[in-house]
C-alpha cells in the first residue's frame, strides 16, 4: 500500500511553494496529512502570517477527513449549510471548506493523505497544491 513518506511530503511541499513563486503569488503555507488526518510536514514561505497554519490545516483536515476535496466541500456548504456547520461542529471546527484541501491519491485511487495550501486566493492556493501533489507522483483530487 502506498503511503506519502515525509520525504514525499517534503517534495509535495518544495513543488507547491515553486508554483507559487513562478505564479508570483503571496506567501503560501502547506500542510501535507496522512490518512488519518495526522501531520506530516508543514513549512510556510517567508512572509508568511503565522495564523496560515491553522487554515491550511482545516483545508487538508476537512478533504481528508470527509473525502472531498474544498471545492466539494464548499460546493456542499453553499447548498447545504447545515451539513458543514454541523461538519466542523464533529471535528471541533477545524474544517475549513474552500478550494485549496486537495485529496492525495495512489496510483490505485486510494487516497492516502491531504495538501492544504493556503496564503493566496483559495483557487491559486488549489493550482499550487495540485502542482505539488503531481510533481511528487501522485494524483491530486480538487
Amino acid at each position: 500500500m502506498a503511503s506519502i513518506t515525509v520525504n514525499k511530503a517534503r517534495a509535495i511541499i518544495r513543488k507547491t511553494l515553486e508554483k507559487g513563486t513562478e505564479l508570483a503569488l503571496k506567501p503560501l503555507s502547506v500542510i501535507v496529512l496522512d490518512d488519518g488526518g495526522h501531520a506530516i510536514a508543514f513549512e510556510r514561505s517567508d512572509g508568511a502570517a503565522p495564523g496560515r497554519f491553522g487554515i491550511a490545516h482545516g483545508k487538508a483536515f476537512g478533504a481528508v477527513m470527509l473525502g472531498m476535496a474544498g471545492q466539494a466541500q464548499m460546493a456542499r456548504a453553499e447548498q447545504q449549510a447545515y451539513f458543514m456547520a454541523a461538519v466542523n461542529g464533529v471535528f471541533g471546527g477545524a474544517v475549513v471548506p474552500v478550494p485549496g484541501g486537495v485529496l492525495v491519491r495512489d496510483k490505485k485511487g486510494k487516497v492516502i493523505g491531504a495538501v492544504g495550501v493556503t496564503g493566496d486566493t483559495s483557487d491559486n492556493d488549489e493550482i499550487a497544491a495540485l502542482a505539488g501533489v503531481a510533481a511528487a507522483g501522485f494524483e491530486g483530487n480538487a
